[in-house]
């Protein structure tokens, strides 16, 4: 209704234009073409004698001007007789005359005009005038009416088009709201702007549908990773008493050892938490890449002999960056240990500094193509065993400690081993 309420607006806005347009077109032809005749008659008065000045108007064309004077004797001209109050030209009178033709009632718009030889009248036609505004505006008044019926229609088929969709969307995401988040709203191939919406609907579905999977995982690694050392709590605690003395101690170091170990888990969520959001205030200062990796060379070399191991480092074209060295080096330090804990005895290990490039090589077991992006969430562990004590946090660490950095990790194929590539 509002669209079709403006078009037609719009369009008696325009028609309306037009009306005023043609009235005033035809009312400056009306008073130039009486002003013509005025000066040519007044001009004729001044240099013609009486007799002459009435054989002209005589012989005047009425298609041109009607023209009425009355000479000394009686009227001369296209009209028998000069109605009264006429005004003096330019001012103009409408006034009407009958005729013996088929059309008995004409209109004339015209006024007097003073010559030498007294006062005349000159009028012309304006009833075909009148007629043709008739026609304007009863075709201007089925215009409006057409384009308002037709407004009606296309806006009524538009609107219900519109609402279909709307409607269809919003079941959708009711069952959204209940639950059913793996729903989708339709994509047509129009690519209209309700394609664009739900397109842009969709991955924001996407994006929460992966967080809350994400979220479960992660619940379910808790639950996993937190189970076995707190039964071993609950059932080293209910069996303490029972235990002879002398052992007592040594049962309370290893109970308080399963505790660290959960509330480790713990402290790196929570501190993984703080770094991801921004909480945690970063103490940027100059780095060096060179040195930072030979101060990690000379912390993980020794880890890396007691398991038989060879770790060898290599620099080149040293780099200054603006960061946290600690949380730098702690990243770095994390996948160096990975890389020592996962590679068998005899393996080696990596690490190469080449400009803004930092690389971790060993020649382990690897990592598979579909794990490698899901090693960096939380509590994930590609050892279902957990053979390995851990928390499972440890890439995701280092993944938001190198985001704050604005640096990137990938992980690529050594055949066999991994490499981890860094570019800051």
């Amino acid at each position: 209704m509002i669209f079709s309420t403006l078009v037609t607006l719009l369009i008696v806005l325009l028609v309306f234009g037009l009306y005023r347009q043609l009235v005033i077109e035809q009312e400056n032809q009306v008073e130039q073409h009486l002003a013509t005749e005025m000066q040519r008659y007044q001009q004729l008065a001044l240099t013609v004698d009486r007799r002459s000045f009435a054989a002209q108007i005589r012989a005047a064309d009425p298609k041109t001007a009607l023209i009425a004077w009355r000479n000394s004797v009686d009227m001369v001209g296209a009209l028998s007789f000069v109605p009264d109050n006429m005004p003096l030209l330019p001012k103009t009178r409408d006034f009407p005359i009958l005729t013996g033709g088929p059309d008995k009632l004409h209109i004339l718009t015209g006024g007097i005009v003073m010559t030498h030889y007294g006062p005349m009248l000159i009028a012309t036609r304006t009833d075909n005038l009148s007629a043709l505004i008739e026609k304007f505006i009863n075709a201007a008044f089925w215009a409006v009416a057409f384009t308002l019926g037709i407004t009606l229609a296309v806006g009524f088929v538009f609107s219900k088009a519109i609402l279909r969709r709307l409607v269809q969307y919003n079941l959708l995401s009711e069952k959204i709201e209940q639950g059913e988040y793996d729903t989708r709203l339709p994509v047509s191939h129009n690519q209209d702007e309700f394609d664009m919406l739900a397109g842009q609907f969709n991955r924001v579905l996407d994006t929460l549908e992966h967080n809350l999977m994400s979220v479960r995982g992660v619940t379910d690694n808790i639950a996993h990773d937190l189970r076995t050392p707190l039964s071993h709590l609950r059932i080293g605690i209910e069996q303490l008493p029972s235990k002879p003395a002398e052992q007592v101690p040594e049962l309370t170091a290893m109970l308080l050892e399963e505790l660290d170990h959960c509330l480790a888990t713990f402290d790196a969520m929570l501190s993984l938490t703080r770094i991801e959001e921004g909480q945690q205030t970063l103490d940027k200062q100059p780095v060096s890449l060179q040195l930072l990796c030979e101060d990690l060379f000379e912390m993980a070399e020794v880890v890396a002999e007691s398991k038989q191991q060879t770790l060898s480092l290599s620099v080149a074209n040293d780099v200054t960056i603006s960061g946290d060295k600690y949380l730098l080096f702690q990243a770095l330090f994390n996948l160096v240990d990975n890389a020592i804990k996962y590679a068998p005895e005899d393996a080696e290990i990596k690490i190469v500094q080449t400009g803004r490039t930092v690389q971790i090589i060993d020649n382990g077991p690897g990592i598979s193509d579909e794990d490698k992006e899901r090693v960096f969430e939380r509590l994930v562990r590609l050892d279902p065993s957990r053979h390995h004590k851990g928390t499972g946090l440890g890439l995701s660490m280092v993944k938001a400690i190198l985001s704050r950095h604005h640096a990137t990790i990938e992980l690529k194929d050594n055949h066999p081993g991994l490499i981890v590539d860094i570019q800051f």
